[in-house]
């Protein structure tokens, strides 16, 4: 099984690609980021974003995608443009591929530490780890993806309790 993570973003969204054998191995396939210029308004970048998405699941074909939701901080307007990203985002991911999952940053942590608290660099360090990197992949954002990637193929077994599907056509026009 392929699996493909996302972490998003407006400026930089992070993607990561791994695999599942039947045995449980996994192995990372790719990873990296789609970045869009600060100097482009809002409408190109989001342009910009689908594009790249739908390369990059063109190319790896993903049974599954892996969202992470949103945490809001500090910076509203912040969170507004990496809302509209992640619009985008699981819009084309429902397009391409019509399996996705959604994990929020305290599920991504427990699934890989075991502890809801654990800070970024942990988290790094247990990709590299889980997946046998020689270093921690760069940049954050995606290492921040493979993280999502891995969290669902580590909690894959509980079925759909993450999906954020509807059957195609299931909506009204």
């Amino acid at each position: 099984m392929v699996i493909l993570g996302f972490d998003p973003g407006i400026a930089t969204l992070g993607y990561g690609v791994i695999s599942v054998d039947e045995k449980g191995k996994l192995k990372m396939i790719d990873n990296g980021a789609i970045i869009t210029p600060k100097t482009d308004n809002l409408a190109v970048r989001l342009t910009m974003l689908e594009k790249g998405i739908k390369i990059i699941i063109d190319k790896f074909k993903p049974d599954q995608i892996a969202v992470e939701e949103l945490f809001f901080a500090k910076n509203v307007k912040t969170g507004i443009a990496v809302a509209h990203a992640r619009g985008v985002l699981i819009l084309t991911a429902q397009k391409e591929c019509g399996q996705i999952f959604e994990y929020t940053p305290l599920q991504i942590k427990q699934a890989l530490t075991g502890y809801g608290r654990a800070d970024k660099h942990q988290i790094q360090k247990m990709v590299k780890t889980l997946l046998k990197l020689s270093e921690i992949p760069k940049p954050d954002d995606a290492a921040d993806a493979l993280a999502v990637a891995l969290t669902h193929a580590r909690t894959n077994k509980l079925g759909g309790l993450f999906s954020v599907n509807t059957a195609p056509g299931n909506y009204t026009h």
